[in-house]
């Protein structure tokens, strides 16, 4: 959901960016006892040095949950991301965004109406009885809204890191599983469980019944909602092929949300936590093409000078709308909390908050 930023004060516009970066140190430090900023490993480095926290989205929500004594949660990511935050946050915090255009295009390619619409269409046919027959399973790169949707069935969300452990239970509880939004992470994490490739089928948003025979449909395992990171998919086999060509010793990982024909061919694959690891763990002098947003491979081509590092693709792979978030908005949101407003602050409604949660708990018990 795209919601409209206010335009900031034309002054703003006339500062250089050491006194943008400057000012924000002062402010934070005047606001430290008040203050939380949480920064996702895709956001630019001007933004990441100011974090008090820093991870992927669940974590990032989950570890501010635990704090309760900071009043103003600036989450520098994305809308989904702040709304999680929103959901685990106490009553007396307030989350906000630096940009409101900051939201996460896959997120949007999955709307509560468009889902609600193909739960109809299954029953309306006969594939499962009732909506509480097929399982949902939304990746947390999803609305609040649609996180309720899922906890009102008693399914659950799911990451990056625990997509084939989140899918196997649902697969154990159900018949069928949808997975939504995200068609890679969905259809990877099925390949890891072997789940055979014909009980595996795509949801095309916008065509009757997804696009599907009614036998396709009664045949299949699992259903995947057609959603994807306009990032990750820019990603191509041919890329690794290259890579493995020019340097034979090279290490190649990828996150799960690029496509299966270049996940199928890399050495290692998961979340930006466990890319992060593999290259913190490996020895000195060991090289590494990676699969993911490219403020994360340039943080750790500087975290690891004595590694060769190298992005996966020959483009620059950039999260656009993370990079809305720039430094002057994050010292235009302190210079207002300062002067005791609270702008661009994101809130789950209560009563889809409370349903959101549901579909959380139910992945953390998992």
């Amino acid at each position: 959901m795209l919601l409209q930023q206010e335009e900031l004060n034309v002054e703003y516009y006339r500062l250089s960016r050491e006194e943008i970066l400057d000012r924000i140190h002062k402010r934070k430090k005047e606001l430290q006892d008040r203050l939380l900023i949480l920064c996702h490993h895709y956001q630019q480095q001007d933004m990441f040095e100011f974090a008090d926290l820093t991870g992927d989205s669940l974590k990032l929500a989950k570890e501010a949950a635990t704090i309760s004594d900071r009043e103003f949660i600036i989450f520098c990511g994305v809308h989904f991301m702040a709304e999680s935050a929103d959901i685990l946050a106490h009553s007396s915090q307030k989350v906000m965004l630096p940009h409101l255009h900051a939201g996460c295009p896959m997120a949007d390619m999955a709307s509560v109406a468009a889902v609600s619409q193909a739960y109809k269409e299954l029953v309306s046919v006969g594939i499962v009885a009732d909506e509480k027959d097929m399982v949902p399973v939304t990746y947390v790169n999803s609305s609040a809204a649609i996180k309720a949707f899922v906890g009102d069935r008693e399914g659950s969300v799911c990451t990056s890191s625990n997509g084939e452990k989140v899918l196997q239970w649902a697969l154990d509880k159900g018949e069928k599983v949808f997975f939504f939004p995200d068609e890679h992470l969905g259809r990877n994490s099925a390949a890891a469980l072997g789940v055979p490739e014909e009980q595996v089928l795509l949801w095309r948003r916008g065509e009757l019944l997804g696009g599907n025979s009614i036998e396709a449909l009664q045949q299949a395992k699992i259903l995947l909602w057609d959603g994807y990171c306009e990032v990750h998919m820019r990603f191509l086999p041919d890329h690794v092929r290259e890579w493995k060509l020019r340097e034979s010793e090279i290490n190649i990982i990828a996150h799960p949300e690029c496509p299966r024909d270049v996940v199928s061919i890399v050495d290692q694959y998961g979340s930006t936590e466990a890319i992060i690891a593999a290259v913190n763990n490996s020895a000195p002098g060991s090289k590494w093409a990676i699969g993911t947003e490219v403020n994360l491979v340039e943080r750790l081509q500087r975290n690891h000078p004595d590694k060769e590092i190298h992005l996966l693709a020959p483009i620059t792979c950039q999260c656009t709308t993370m990079n809305c978030n720039q430094p002057v908005n994050l010292l235009w949101l302190l210079d207002n909390l300062a002067n005791g407003v609270v702008k661009n602050q994101i809130k789950v409604d209560p009563e889809i908050a409370r349903s959101a949660a549901k579909s959380l708990e139910q992945m953390l018990a998992i």
